[in-house]
């Protein structure tokens, strides 16, 4: 998917020049809805993870509509596992309808991804993303109620931003996405920054509180709570 028109996570905007699956042409329609964003860091973002709570998809089941917690990287890719509500969701990941499609993915000029499953209303997603030493890749993982269900290692240079999104294409940009959460999220970066905190923008969301207990090296926040919203594009 394209990056998410937060002001302050430059580091995830720059990442996002192509469409999803595809070239984007003058006739596609692109939107974006709420977010909780964060950076540029003045380090750089080691590891990243955070459970999303599906909600139900929307109705009626459109294309295509996204969830997904991004990273914006200094080689300009954005990683960004993803779910996704497809008008036809058999034909892309087996999914009956009602559900979604999830798999890890990192848009890197072109969609990269590892393997799509089916997802249902309810189900917790923890989408992790881990700096590797020994490859110098991120090693990013979906894991649906706790079980490993996809992954993908790509070379992205280092991750300077996170952010969550919600992005309409196509039809879905004139549906109803429900609320939904994403819980037990934690940023690590490479070196402490203090000022990281600062850098958070909010869009229709609320969070539990976005707190460090090491200085700003760990940061936490333990809910975060995306609003319903209505697209009109």
């Amino acid at each position: 998917m394209t990056g998410f028109p937060s002001t302050t996570n430059r580091a995830v905007l720059a990442a996002a020049t192509a469409a999803f699956l595809g070239a984007v042409n003058a006739q596609d329609t692109i939107g974006f809805g709420p977010y909780f964003s964060l950076g540029p860091t003045n380090s750089w973002i080691r590891e990243a993870n955070t459970t999303l709570v599906l909600p139900a998809v929307p109705n009626p089941q459109e294309e295509r509509l996204a969830l997904w917690p991004g990273m914006g990287t200094s080689g300009g890719d954005l990683i960004q596992a993803l779910a996704v509500s497809f008008k036809d969701p058999a034909a892309n990941c087996g999914a009956s309808e009602g559900q979604w499609c999830t798999w890890a993915s990192t848009l890197q000029g072109t969609q990269l991804g590892g393997t799509q499953v089916p997802a249902s209303a309810g189900d917790k997603l923890t989408m992790s993303y881990v700096y590797n030493d020994s490859t110098g890749k991120y090693d990013q993982s979906v894991a649906i109620n706790g079980k490993v269900v996809s992954t993908l290692s790509t070379s992205s240079g280092e991750a300077q931003g996170w952010g969550t999104a919600v992005e309409c294409q196509e039809d879905a940009c004139t549906g109803v996405v429900a609320a939904h959460e994403y819980t037990d999220t934690t940023i690590l970066l490479n070196a402490a920054d203090s000022s990281f905190g600062n850098t958070l923008a909010i869009n229709e969301a609320t969070s539990s509180g976005l707190t460090t207990s090491d200085n700003g090296k760990t940061w936490t926040v333990d809910t975060i709570s995306i609003k319903s919203h209505t697209f009109n594009l």
